[in-house]
């Protein structure tokens, strides 16, 4: 069992930042990808960033390029979601995922994943 929990989440006005966090423990999760999602209020869940704890390896969802950076503290079995540029559209529910190793192409696809955290609240005010 992998367990993870988010923390981070907030409210900020347009234009602001915020850093997600998501604590890893358990086995054999340091050789996950670590992903993040995120679900908007009547939208399906969709794909931010992922990240793999061995290599830091990262990918991004096209809508968050440029604004948002992934990465990694492994002596914290953390990772993190650094979000600056922040627009009301990115209002959501931000959950951290991990899948086992796949390539990138796959990493966007929720299913993959094996193990969820609870989610952390982001809301962007105009």
């Amino acid at each position: 069992q992998v367990q993870l929990v988010e923390s981070g989440g907030g409210l900020v006005q347009s234009g602001g930042s915020l850093r997600l966090s998501c604590a890893a423990s358990g086995r054999t999760y340091s050789t996950y990808v670590m992903g993040w999602f995120r679900r908007a209020p009547g939208k399906e869940r969709e794909f931010v960033a992922g990240i793999t704890w061995t290599e830091g390896s990262t990918y991004y969802a096209d809508s968050v390029k440029g604004r948002f950076t992934i990465s990694k503290d492994n002596a914290k079995n953390t990772v993190y979601l650094q979000m600056n540029s922040l627009m009301p559209e990115d209002t959501a529910v931000y959950y951290c995922a991990a899948r086992k190793p796949a390539p990138f192409v796959v990493w966007v696809a929720s299913k993959g994943y094996d193990y969820w955290g609870h989610g952390t609240q982001v809301t962007v005010s105009s």
